[in-house]
């Protein structure tokens, strides 16, 4: 496991200094069929990490959103999304990411937020901890611990993007964000490690890929947080729908399901 975290902080560290190269500058931005936009950060910061997984473990699968899945028949596969928060990324807002985790027989094992431009990373650990790195305290490590927020009217939601609910899922995020202290839109992957630390309480998402969760996982769970899909269920396959709700703890987690369920 030592082996493999260090190498995924190396990952992060080489994604970073492709990002940082382009973030705020001049550049084309394409299209996807999805409708999602992509640039040519995106694109080379994948192919950066691919690249060094290839060759450091020439064995193992790898699953990147810009660049598909290459299987290798291994227990062993790499998940990567070079930049969560691409509009973000285009639009010169920092608080986008990079996700990279590693699972083993499908189950992630550890997964890291890293925010390049503001130098904040987190690091979930299976079974074990969540640590935050701030690289203006260069080696120092901060032990992550969720709010334990159990009130929802108490509690400070936030979601990426209200355009990301179809018609039959909006009405279920209403339901739940009319009854929360506060709301707030925007922040992709960075809501998540906000919630990890302790500072906001619940994320309802929806429309989202296998690459853009598997990372996260490990992040809230060992920072003793609940990360499930809205029926409750914390396996996340090909049979996923895609939504998403993170809380705080389980009490706030069961209040929140039993909103985005009532019809």
């Amino acid at each position: 496991m030592s082996e493999f975290l260090q190498f995924a902080n190396e990952l992060a560290d080489a994604s970073g200094i492709v990002i940082q190269k382009y973030f705020r500058s001049k550049m084309k931005v394409e299209d996807k069929e999805d409708d999602s936009p992509v640039t040519i950060a995106d694109r080379e910061a994948e192919t950066v990490l691919r690249d060094m997984i290839s060759a450091k473990f020439p064995d193992h699968d790898i699953l990147g959103e810009e660049h598909g899945y290459e299987s290798r028949g291994s227990r062993w596969k790499w998940v990567l999304d070079p930049i969560d928060g691409t509009r973000s990324f285009v639009a010169g807002m920092p608080i986008f990411g990079t996700l990279i985790s590693l699972l083993d027989h499908e189950v992630p094992l550890f997964g890291i937020i890293d925010v390049p431009i503001i130098g904040e990373r987190w690091l979930g650990i299976r079974n074990k901890e969540c640590l935050f790195y701030n690289n203006q305290e260069t080696g120092k490590a901060k032990l992550c611990k969720a709010s334990g927020q159990k009130k929802i009217e108490q509690s400070i939601l936030y979601s990426a993007d209200p355009a990301m609910f179809n018609t039959s899922q909006k009405p279920n995020f209403d339901r739940i964000s009319s009854q929360v202290k506060l709301l707030r839109y925007g922040g992709d992957c960075y809501s998540y490690g906000l919630l990890a630390s302790g500072y906001i309480d619940l994320v309802v998402e929806a429309d989202l890929k296998i690459y853009d969760v598997m990372a996260l996982v490990p992040v809230v769970e060992n920072a003793g947080g609940v990360i499930t899909d809205w029926q409750g269920n914390n396996s996340f396959n090909e049979g996923w729908d895609g939504c998403l709700v993170a809380a705080a703890s389980s009490e706030l987690h069961a209040q929140a399901l039993m909103l985005l369920q009532k019809t």
